[in-house]
């Protein structure tokens, strides 16, 4: 067991291999102590909060506060009484609960253990005497790894409704304000934009109120000491399991203490809570490193690589794959598609994927979601007939849907314009000609995972890239009580988790992908249920520099959707290389975005080389260690490398956006090798000890060529 309780001072001390957190119940509040490196155990702990058990409340760290009796920071949580409307409570520790593993949070992706010893649970009780609240605060921690997972569990005990205004999932009272926030910020085609800046006096936050955890800010947050780096200094890492409206926080109160908290979005929220009725929120991940930034994105990569992404396609290699949609748009008929799908095969892709226009009436972006029937005009031999003559090829088949909109020119529509997100009488807002389908709803639930199961049940179908493309607007459902109305945004995710519960469930040899006009719903929630996402509509390989390396800051690569495309590129215009975009996509889950027709001899030469390339690296881009060497927020250069966990293989990838006239002798010094063992550079047969190439560098021969990109493979060698 990994949580002790020294009994006496009421301190519980969560211990694992590299990190300690500890809390202490003063005047019957939790009370945050510590959180950082390994302390070992013993009744000294007491001493931390010493003076703080003098203090008012409005100094106290704690764990999940209040709000009106004394804390004016941000609370955690907030009620509302139905019969006098008061919004006044008082959490008081009641006792605890240890358990073994982690349990599972029900109706909500969350990270899981394998074997009740990879982790240790603790449960503090808390009560509000007047309303018969309960509240249950969750510590899960792992024995091997720097991570805690919080959450929390309302139970109304009392005999009147309660109304949740704020039900966030974790709160930490940072003892100092020396520190710099980091978080990931953009829009669409530039999503994942890393931000650093210090902290203040007042309050920083992040949030998304879009009905999805968005483009313009991802569901993570971190607190970094202003010389943290890659490599050193201390960093504390939070990121939301969660894909809808979102909000992270650091506050900085008059003490110079920082209140770090993380959850559901109360803008536009509350949630009813009748006699009897539980809610559980979302799980944040706080992940601690004292070896930079660096160190926190790979505990975050590992744990969600093992332990949140679940299925068949957990360890496995992910397929190469074509996809039409930069190819032909909708303009598209079987011929054209098995032409493009024959030379795939040709330089060795290995799936071919239908993108958007197969089914309905669906010549544009105007009409038919929701339409789940083959266009006979396009595809006279309908899916099946497509799929079984590209299996026949030798290559995997693969198909675009987009399951929560409905177009207004729809069948679907026509006959159930009921079945949309709307206000009744309001004008319904569309974006990209199309309106959200009301997940909130059984009867559409059921009526999407029907139409879809009886297309993946007939169609040889291993792959289902799942697309989102626009936010919610005119927030309201027709099947929810005007009392339940701002419950909508939470239940239409909660009915997106059970509908995609059911469907991998029920189709486990299928690889998801999901997509939300690229990174727009780029979280640990849908993770849980698809192992890989789009990243970003933008293809440009210079773009997708900041936007990979961004991404990479929590997600793993095996998370990371990544394609060549054509040039001009089609989202910036910009002309670069083949090598050059090979390079930079194959630091993700590789394929190709573009009608491979066109391409000519020596294109086709290039690309069966890239094909046999990544083949040779795809279990280290995306099963190995990734270390960022070269920030392209920070200069004219990115670079990053794998490194396989035994340490005897890596491969390296240098880029450069312009170039320069006369140059400076360029090394670049590489991470995670063992310093012990010598490493031969595939390339040139060159040989390098560990040592040397981390603090020496490897010296790169740069071209005089805009758009630079070199790959380096690296073998030990005894």
């Amino acid at each position: 067991m990994s949580i002790f309780f020294l009994k006496k001072d009421k301190v519980f001390h969560l211990q694992s291999e590299n990190m300690s957190y500890c809390l202490q119940i003063i005047n019957g509040y939790p009370a945050h102590a510590y959180w950082g490196k390994r302390l070992r155990h013993g009744d000294h702990l007491a001493s931390i909060l010493t003076q703080q058990k003098k203090n008012f409340i409005d100094r106290l760290p704690q764990e999940y506060p209040q709000y009106g009796s004394g804390d004016f920071r941000s609370p955690a949580y907030q009620i509302e009484i139905a019969d006098d409307g008061s919004r006044v409570s008082e959490l008081i520790y009641t006792g605890y609960r240890l358990i073994d593993g982690k349990p599972p949070l029900e109706g909500l992706p969350a990270v899981y253990v394998e074997a009740d010893d990879e982790a240790h649970t603790l449960e503090l009780q808390l009560i509000d005497n007047y309303t018969k609240l309960e509240v249950y605060l969750y510590y899960t921690i792992f024995e091997k790894a720097n991570v805690i997972a919080r959450s929390v569990r309302f139970f109304n005990n009392g005999k009147k409704s309660l109304k949740l205004l704020r039900a966030l999932s974790t709160t930490v009272d940072f003892h100092d304000s020396n520190y710099e926030a980091i978080y990931l910020a953009g829009a669409w085609g530039r999503e994942a934009h890393m931000q650093r800046t210090p902290l203040k006096p007042g309050n920083l936050s992040i949030d998304s109120k879009r009905g999805v955890s968005s483009h313009q800010l991802n569901p993570f947050f971190a607190l970094a000491r202003p010389n943290a780096d890659e490599n050193h200094g201390d960093v504390f890492g939070f990121s939301f399991v969660y894909s809808g409206n979102f909000l992270a926080e650091a506050e900085v109160d008059p003490y110079n203490q920082t209140r770090v908290s993380m959850g559901l979005n109360p803008f536009n929220f509350y949630w009813n809570l009748a006699p009897g009725q539980t809610f559980h929120t979302p799980e944040v991940i706080m992940v601690y490193s004292s070896n930079g930034i660096g160190d926190m994105s790979r505990t975050f990569h590992t744990l969600y690589r093992e332990r949140l992404t679940r299925g068949a396609y957990r360890d496995m290699e992910r397929p190469i794959l074509v996809n039409n949609w930069e190819g032909t748009y909708f303009d598209f008929n079987e011929e054209k598609l098995l032409e493009i799908a024959k030379v795939g095969k040709q330089v060795g892709l290995e799936l071919f994927v239908l993108d958007d226009g197969w089914f309905g009436k669906r010549n544009d972006d105007t009409t038919s979601l929701g339409d789940w029937y083959v266009n006979k005009e396009k595809l006279p031999n309908g899916l099946d007939g497509l799929a079984k003559k590209i299996n026949g090829m030798g290559m995997a088949f693969g198909l675009w849907v987009e399951p929560e909109m409905i177009s207004p020119k729809s069948e679907l529509y026509k006959n159930h314009p009921d079945w949309c997100i709307h206000v009744k009488g309001r004008r319904r807002t569309e974006f990209r000609h199309q309106l959200i389908l009301d997940y909130s709803r059984k009867d559409v639930r059921d009526y999407i995972f029907n139409r879809l199961s009886a297309i993946f049940t007939n169609v040889p179908v291993s792959y289902i890239k799942w697309d989102m493309n626009r936010y919610m607007t005119e927030i309201g459902s027709e099947a929810l009580l005007p009392e339940q109305q701002m419950e909508l945004p939470h239940r239409y995710v909660l009915g997106l988790y059970e509908l995609l519960e059911r469907f991998t469930k029920k189709f486990p040899h299928i690889l998801f992908e999901n997509c939300s006009s690229g990174g727009g719903r780029f979280d640990p929630g849908m993770l849980f249920y698809m192992p890989q996402t789009w990243t970003s509509d933008d293809t440009d390989a210079i773009e997708r520099l900041k936007i990979q390396y961004g991404t990479s800051v929590v997600y793993p690569t095996s998370a990371i959707g990544a394609h060549i495309s054509v040039v001009p590129n089609h989202q910036v215009g910009r002309m670069t290389p083949l090598t050059t975009r090979g390079n930079v996509a194959m630091s993700g889950n590789f394929g190709y975005e573009m009608d491979l027709t066109k391409l000519t001899k020596e294109e086709i030469e290039i690309v069966k080389q890239q094909v046999e390339l990544y083949k040779s690296i795809r279990s280290l881009v995306q099963q190995g260690d990734l270390y960022r060497l070269k920030s392209p927020f920070e200069g004219n250069e990115a670079s990053w490398m794998f490194v396989s966990k035994d340490k005897n293989k890596a491969v390296v990838f240098y880029n450069r956006v312009l170039s320069k006239p006369n140059a400076a002798y360029q090394r670049i010094l590489l991470s995670g090798l063992d310093s012990n063992k010598n490493y031969q550079v595939e390339e040139s047969k060159e040989i390098y000890g560990g040592d040397l190439l981390m603090q020496a560098g490897y010296p790169i021969h740069l071209a005089r060529k805009d758009f630079y990109s070199v790959c380096i493979k690296l073998q030990a060698v005894d």
